[in-house]
């Protein structure tokens, strides 16, 4: 057994490095939303920021768009020249999406300044990309209501997923510690 824990010792690392990052981050990300009273924005300030930065980015493209608290749930009713087409929830608001990237790039660090550039700009990247996606997906549904599994289910989550994914290769084969001593 120790045999092997030598020989596995860097996946070993890097799965309980990665897992306790997980867990301490989603369980702050979990204490701030049960903080959050919504009072002031709501249902929480990151949800309500990322509703409001929808509406701004529907409007530049020429939707009369406008965001307004759902009366029966924590969430955002997005209204598209007149019609209610989405809503956006705790979950549209991607900081479990980020959570996720910084553990791996974390559990996988390089040097510290560019592992902190490296997860600044990419959670940077990841809060745009899902701006666009949660437009796009506003779009899509105003214009194709009946395309809305396939939109919301299938397509974007494929996209932000696939662009960490993305982001998490860039990062092993150029910036981590680990791609540096198997070279």
């Amino acid at each position: 057994m120790k045999a092997l824990f030598i020989k596995y010792k860097s996946v070993v690392k890097f799965i309980l490095t990665f897992l306790a990052v997980y867990f301490v981050l989603s369980f702050a990300y979990k204490l701030y939303l049960d903080f959050s009273d919504g009072s002031t924005y709501y249902p929480d300030y990151i949800t309500n920021l990322v509703a409001v930065q929808s509406d701004a980015l529907l409007d530049s493209f020429g939707y009369n768009a406008q965001v307004i608290p759902h009366p029966d749930e924590p969430s955002m009713k997005v209204i598209v020249n007149g019609k209610y087409v989405a809503r956006v929830i705790e979950g549209c608001n991607a900081i479990s999406v980020i959570i996720l990237f910084l553990s791996f790039i974390i559990a996988f660090a390089g040097k510290f300044k560019t592992t902190f550039f490296y997860m600044i700009s990419g959670s940077v990247m990841i809060y745009t990309v899902n701006l666009f996606r949660i437009v796009i997906i506003t779009i899509g549904l105003y214009h194709y209501p009946w395309r809305r599994d396939i939109l919301h289910v299938v397509i974007f989550p494929m996209l932000i997923y696939g662009m960490v994914f993305l982001l998490w290769m860039f990062w092993v084969n150029r910036f981590s510690k680990v791609n540096k001593r198997h070279a």
